[in-house]
């Protein structure tokens, strides 16, 4: 097995004075600059209606009311991730922010009065920033949307971390976006983070394994996108960083070992790199006009995410398996500002590349 798992580190407490007294002043510094709130990041409206959050559920059969299940499906598992908080937030909240929580349905092998048994299961993954304040029974590790919209609140997520209530370098994830199976390991992904591997179990259970290094050539973030070749087994990814360099694209072969990273140094200042795509020889990386602007969020209460109406969006392309950035080229393509991809191919005889994405107009 190539890919390791990193030990979680069982988390050492601070006491409950230091709790107590962080809390307090993260509520005061919400009571004070955080009102009124805008509905985006108002948790009693984000976390309202078919966003509300859920309780974990154990592995429960399902009786299939009408039709029957296919037999490709049997043995098989449908498993989606997306965020649920664990607590009830303390000032401003954003969609994003908050704990993993992955839901299966496994289609069960064995038969019930002649039909598979769907079972269905919710749980969170086990992160570190979740064991660390379950235990806590509270909030303590900031999220990256909301909770540095301030120098204050940096001074006491800064105080929490020299008196040991949580430890940045043992991970930061919430592993809330999306999910990918590869190297025949499944992984629960957020782009701020490692992976963390998971599995569901023979019973319908998942459990979290570990917050995944892959043989430590894996020391930074990872996307929550990695693309798939179906006929190789190979996955393609990147990262992207507010410091240089603004963007790493790097590979897994087929057993999943990780290849070394290519920086691309090309790139004058941090974009939200969000999502790519490849193709049969690319990868293909789309710069639009949205940045990380982490400055604006602390010095002025904005967005970590900025605009740039000025700005031409472009499109990178890069061959699949360059060691370098030397054969990255950029194509401008103005009013190209995607989040997603769906597919890209080469047409006419490999000159010419094809992506599908959802576009939003010109910024």
């Amino acid at each position: 097995m190539v890919v390791t798992e990193k030990k979680r580190p069982v988390p050492v407490l601070p006491s409950s004075l230091l709790v107590t007294i962080f809390n307090s002043l993260d509520d005061f510094i919400n009571n004070l600059i955080g009102l009124p709130l805008p509905s985006s990041i108002d948790p009693n409206h984000v976390l309202s209606g078919n966003f509300a959050p859920v309780d974990e559920l154990p592995p429960t059969k399902c009786e299939v009311i009408e039709g029957s299940i296919p037999p490709c499906l049997h043995g098989g598992a449908y498993i989606r991730n997306g965020p649920n908080p664990q607590f009830d937030p303390r000032g401003l909240y954003h969609l994003f922010d908050d704990d993993g929580m992955l839901h299966s349905i496994r289609i069960s092998q064995s038969q019930s009065h002649g039909r598979p048994v769907p079972v269905f299961c919710s749980r969170y993954v086990k992160t570190y920033k979740y064991i660390i304040e379950k235990r806590a029974g509270c909030p303590v590790i900031p999220n990256l949307f909301t909770g540095f919209r301030c120098l204050a609140g940096c001074a006491v997520a800064i105080a929490r971390v020299l008196t040991g209530q949580f430890d940045p370098l043992s991970g930061i994830s919430v592993a809330n976006t999306s999910v990918a199976f590869f190297s025949g390991h499944l992984y629960a992904l957020a782009e701020s983070d490692l992976p963390y591997s998971v599995r569901v179990t023979a019973d319908g259970d998942i459990q979290t394994l570990g917050r995944c290094d892959f043989d430590g050539n894996l020391s930074a973030s990872m996307t929550a996108h990695p693309k798939i070749d179906p006929n190789t087994g190979e996955a393609f990814a990147f990262r992207y960083s507010p410091v240089r360099p603004f963007l790493t694209y790097f590979r897994f072969d087929a057993q999943g070992k990780k290849q070394p990273d290519v920086p691309i140094s090309s790139l004058s200042r941090p974009s939200f790199f969000h999502d790519f795509a490849i193709s049969e020889r690319y990868a293909i990386f789309p710069d639009i006009q949205l940045w990380m602007n982490p400055v604006e969020m602390v010095m002025r209460g904005g967005s970590p995410v900025g605009t740039d109406p000025t700005k031409v969006p472009r499109v990178g392309i890069i061959p699949r398996y360059a060691k370098d950035e030397s054969e990255m080229r950029w194509f401008q393509v103005p009013g190209f500002n995607i989040l997603h991809t769906i597919n890209a191919w080469e047409e006419d005889a490999d000159d010419a590349i094809v992506m599908v994405a959802p576009n939003m107009l010109s910024i």
